[in-house]
């Protein structure tokens, strides 16, 4: 069995700050793997550690107890960071440098000759959609070619493991499509990739595994199929009938079924929407256990209705989420 790319052994991180020297835990015993040749995604809120966690993974900080392996090494050794690309939350970059220089500044880190700097530097700038600002002084780029520019630098060594710390930070909706089908393309060249973020649109795209970090400690952690519930949350049934069924029903089936179970994240005691709507196909009815569907279906059909679908609703990512941070996306401060 291949060992994994990233090991994570009890991680954790403290912060002595202010006068009185009080102590901050930003992590807290955070373990998990990360094999080769997926895509791993690291979820949280802001502020639940994941970029604490990284740094350290990197060797910028130092933890406060746990360990870490990164490609078969302790973490800081010389040979592994080789095989390493890192893209920080927050690049720096010298503004007064064109992208391709910086490129080549970075390629000779690596230890990459002219020829393989230039190949390297004028290919990936062609594929982040920066090549017509090649040139240019960095210092008039946007906000999103610069977080093109630090993916370019996180990819020139060839890197066998792709660190990204929120790698959609600044861009728009194309531009997030692009990484999205980039970090696919590496995972088809068989790199490993373990990236960071809260949007959670990306995750349920990319992800074969993620980890879920809250307040510093890891709350779920594997395939997004076995975290999910496979119970069913409700049923949503799709009907046609009569302006007057439609009243009937609405009066008749008022209310949720009592003593079913709260959409994760709602708030205790929180009045529930009601259970009907409508759509451009029909009537919408929301059933939340079994007895109430068979009993709006028997009365859809004696009232001389039609049925024409029947879908169950099991948990989101979304509600995963929710359910392990207390915290909806929308809530977050991107």
């Amino acid at each position: 069995m291949t060992a994994p790319v990233l090991e994570v052994d009890g991680l954790r991180k403290e912060f002595v700050r202010g006068f009185l020297r009080k102590r901050t835990v930003a992590v807290d015993g955070v373990s998990f793997h990360v094999e080769r040749g997926e895509v791993f995604g690291f979820l949280g809120p802001n502020g639940a550690g994941k970029t604490t966690t990284m740094k350290m993974l990197m060797g910028l900080i130092y933890p406060s107890g746990g360990t870490a392996t990164i490609l078969g090494a302790a973490v800081g050794d010389i040979e592994a960071k080789r095989r390493i690309g890192y893209l920080p939350e927050n690049p720096y970059f010298y503004d007064y440098l064109s992208a391709t220089e910086y490129l080549h500044m970075i390629g000779r880190i690596y230890g990459l000759d002219r020829h393989e700097r230039r190949k390297r530097a004028t290919r990936l700038l062609e594929r982040l959609g920066l090549a017509m600002a090649e040139g240019r002084a960095m210092r008039s780029y946007s906000k999103g070619m610069l977080q093109r520019v630090g993916l370019a630098q996180a990819l020139i060594g060839d890197p066998e493991l792709v660190v990204l710390d929120e790698p959609m930070s600044g861009l728009d909706p194309i531009g997030r499509r692009e990484v999205r089908e980039l970090i696919l393309e590496l995972r088809g060249q068989g790199k490993t990739v373990f990236f960071s973020t809260h949007i959670l649109a990306d995750a349920n795209l990319l992800c074969d595994r993620v980890g879920i970090i809250v307040k510093g400690k890891l709350r779920d952690v594997g395939p997004l199929g076995e975290l999910l519930s496979p119970k069913v949350l409700r049923i949503e049934v799709l009907w046609q009938g009569s302006a007057e069924l439609q009243a009937a029903l609405r009066e008749q089936f008022a209310e949720a079924e009592p003593g079913s179970e709260a959409e994760p994240g709602s708030e205790p005691g929180s009045e529930r929407e009601s259970p009907h709507s409508s759509s451009s196909e029909g009537q919408v009815f929301v059933a939340q256990a079994q007895a109430q569907l068979d009993r709006f279906v028997a009365a859809v059909i004696a009232g001389g209705g039609e049925i024409s679908s029947v879908t169950p609703q099991r948990e989101t990512l979304e509600q995963l989420f929710v359910r392990d941070s207390g915290t909806r996306p929308e809530e977050q401060r991107s």
